[in-house]
């Protein structure tokens, strides 16, 4: 009785497997890389050249002024011993507030730049999305997987698939 008992469920279990098996070979899996999808798509190409323009002349202004300091503390260190002592400390204090304005300058840079890249990050992420969406929604997708996936062998990424979608879209 017992050793019945232990067929039909070694029998139930290995119907169990193949029927896994078989609805496994049925699910349709993709995997999209959302950072190169956001890069090499024309969107986020012309999100990153907004960024640039709106961006570059401000940080080529930092870059300038800070040269200019590195220069003027480099000049007052070669005329230091010929100065006199009052000249050598008005313009190290000129050159210190200076530095801590340009710092300022940065930091200020720093918070607009990550903000405006976020907001380009949120419009374009959501591009991803909808794109990503109609992929899935044609293709009938059962499972797509974006992130910390250490191996996706080509035949499953759907990324170039994305990128033309967001192309696509107007």
């Amino acid at each position: 009785m017992k050793t019945k008992n232990l067929k039909v469920l070694a029998c139930a279990g290995l119907l169990c497997a193949a029927a896994v098996t078989a609805h496994a070979q049925q699910l349709k899996v993709g995997y999209v890389d959302v950072q190169r999808v956001i890069a090499e798509s024309d969107a986020g190409k012309a999100a990153q050249a907004r960024l640039e323009s709106e961006f570059g002349k401000r940080d080529k202004d930092l870059r300038d002024l800070d040269m200019r300091l590195h220069a003027a503390a480099d000049q007052l260190e070669k005329e230091a011993p010929t100065l006199s002592e009052t000249e050598r400390i008005r313009r190290g204090r000129s050159i210190a507030d200076q530095n801590r304005d340009l710092d300022r300058k940065r930091r200020e840079f720093q918070e607009d730049l990550e903000q405006r890249k976020g907001e380009e990050n949120a419009a374009l992420n959501d591009r991803v999305g909808r794109a990503l969406k109609q992929v899935v929604d044609a293709e009938k997708f059962d499972l797509i997987l974006q992130e910390n996936v250490t191996y996706a062998a080509q035949r499953v990424d759907i990324s170039r698939k994305v990128i033309q979608a967001v192309n696509a879209q107007k």
